[in-house]
């Protein structure tokens, strides 16, 4: 599999590309596009100009694919390569953004949840049951809820949100159903589902019809949270596994 290679007066055992690459289900082109970005430390070469890996490149590739799944492709690489060039603290900087979201997404879930909770039989209908106190303009609604204008007519073409129109005016009037709607629709963005699979749910709110599909949605992105911590507890140990590794050869 491996042979050894002299280096600073040590034998360090080496890896084949191939063996590397099969080892963590990948092909050997992935492995050099990983060691290219920075992902791996720079591989050695023999006289030849054949890479030479050694333990340390698995360490790396392990944790990198272990970092995956719970931060995401961008910043997983972006902390590999920080670690590789010395930065150590800014790889824990970006772990720690990566958990400051989660917990913000696991708030938006919350505030989610606590919307549900407060619709009631009654809380469906449409404009002609608002009362009126809490109605609104597109450009106070979208600073509201930190979008662009743009985004609340882009929802209320998809049928997320449906204001009415001022008879004199023609301006857009978010009453207290189209506002709780649009809330809806920010908080299900948020947790990353897409505008056709929001729709039905916001029309199920609305009609009073069940609130089920909606409570599975929540189900669904709480487990999908909870993966998401899991798989960041993975990634935390792979990468510590390869610190040590790496500064104690």
């Amino acid at each position: 599999m491996g042979k050894n290679l002299q280096s600073s007066g040590r034998r360090l055992r080496t890896v084949r590309p191939i063996d590397l690459a099969r080892g963590h289900g990948l092909s050997t082109q992935a492995v050099r596009n990983y060691e290219e970005a920075g992902i791996l430390p720079a591989a050695a070469r023999t006289p030849h100009g054949y890479r030479t890996y050694t333990p340390l490149h698995a360490k790396a590739l392990g944790a990198f694919l272990a970092l995956l799944p719970g931060h995401g492709h961008p910043t997983a690489t972006a902390i590999m390569r920080a670690v590789n060039v010395g930065a150590v603290e800014e790889a824990f900087r970006l772990i720690d953004e990566s958990h400051a979201q989660l917990l913000d997404d696991r708030r938006t879930l919350q505030a989610v949840e606590s919307a549900l909770r407060d619709l009631g039989p009654g809380a469906e209908a449409g404009p002609e049951g608002a009362s009126g106190t809490g109605d609104t303009f597109v450009g106070p609604l979208a600073a509201k809820l930190g979008i662009r204008p743009a985004t609340l007519r882009t929802w209320e073409r998809a049928g997320l949100v449906r204001p009415r129109r001022d008879p004199r005016t023609g301006y857009r009037v978010y009453d207290e159903a189209a506002v709780r709607d649009a809330r809806l629709a920010h908080q299900l963005r948020r947790g990353g589902y897409l505008l056709e699979q929001i729709a039905p749910l916001i029309e199920q709110v609305r009609s009073a019809g069940g609130l089920g599909p909606l409570e599975a949605a929540l189900h669904d992105w709480q487990a999908r949270l909870s993966a998401r911590a899991r798989a960041m507890l993975t990634g935390a140990a792979e990468l510590e596994s390869y610190l040590r590794e790496r500064d104690n050869p």
